[in-house]
């Protein structure tokens, strides 16, 4: 392994992803908006920057893991960014969710100062995430996708290169619609189960070994079952996940019926508090239309 790897964006995803790649033996410069979370990672060997800029002069390589767009674009193109500091035949790789025209746009400014960028979006959430079983999906180029390939086995099991600059939005984006259109289908499940009287644990049970088990319900099974919402990826970022897949419906002219529905169940429980609860809290909008929490009985 040769040359330092700069890790921006030590949230909830980015903490455990970032620890592994020290585990794997990557010398690692970190930075993030609240230092505290850098310099517990600095207490397992890496070094802490002020700013990305920092980060990029001083790493061959620099993993962004951030929560939208905006900030995005601020840790790259912003004062003190990235892109400030980038050098020669550096290489970029966003693993946040953005918009694929935002990551389109800037892996252009990328390539006029002399870098290559990556968009490679994650699905497995925190769990996966600590575990370094994420499946990735890559957009960009094939040789800039052999270069980080190593990087990306410490942190993932599924690791597809999916098309060029965007395409791995894209592929997210879709990712995003499944996930959140299970969830609110378990939810539905579970609460008619439960208010026929049916113990929801056992609904989970049965499901799971037919065509209706879905991962959902396998990692996400105890939080509905004990109404335990505390957050493995929170519902106000999967709303904005699902605000990109409604845009490049639009974009490429694909309508997304049910996505439109369940954004707008999203919207209602971020407008009544529950944003930084995790996504499975989607469950709390059926219970309360049916009057009904799951297991308390008919």
């Amino acid at each position: 392994m040769t040359g330092k790897v700069g890790f921006v964006g030590l949230g909830i995803m980015g903490r455990p992803m970032a620890r592994n790649l020290l585990a794997a033996g990557y010398e690692l410069v970190v930075h993030n908006r609240s230092r505290g979370k850098a310099e517990g990672l600095a207490e397992e060997g890496a070094s802490v920057a002020d700013n990305p800029k920092e980060v990029a002069e001083s790493c061959e390589t620099v993993i962004t893991m951030l929560s939208d767009s905006p900030q995005v674009e601020e840790v790259l193109a912003g004062e003190n960014g990235v892109f400030e500091g980038v050098g020669e035949g550096a290489l970029l790789v966003d693993m946040s969710t953005i918009s694929p025209v935002v990551a389109k746009e800037l892996a252009a400014e990328a390539r006029e100062r002399g870098a290559s960028m990556l968009d490679a979006p994650v699905s497995g959430g925190e769990p996966g995430a600590e575990a370094g079983t994420l499946s990735i999906m890559v957009g960009g180029s094939v040789e800039n996708f052999d270069r980080a390939q190593p990087l990306f086995e410490v942190m993932g099991t599924t690791v597809v290169h999916v098309g060029d600059s965007g395409t791995g939005q894209v592929v997210k984006a879709c990712n995003q619609i499944v996930v959140a259109l299970t969830i609110e289908a378990v939810s539905e499940a579970l609460v008619l189960g439960s208010k026929a009287g049916v113990d929801p644990a056992k609904v989970i049970e049965v499901l799971s070994g037919g065509m209706a088990g879905n991962k959902v319900m396998e990692v996400r099974g105890e939080k509905f079952l004990k109404h335990e919402f505390d957050p493995g990826f929170k519902l106000e970022l999967h709303r904005k996940d699902l605000g990109i897949a409604l845009a490049a419906g639009r974009e490429y002219g694909v309508p997304l019926p049910v996505t439109g529905i369940v954004d707008q169940v999203l919207e209602a429980l971020v407008a009544k508090g529950l944003g930084a609860k995790d996504h499975s809290a989607i469950l709390t909008f059926i219970e309360d239309l049916a009057q009904h929490k799951i297991g308390e009985g008919s």
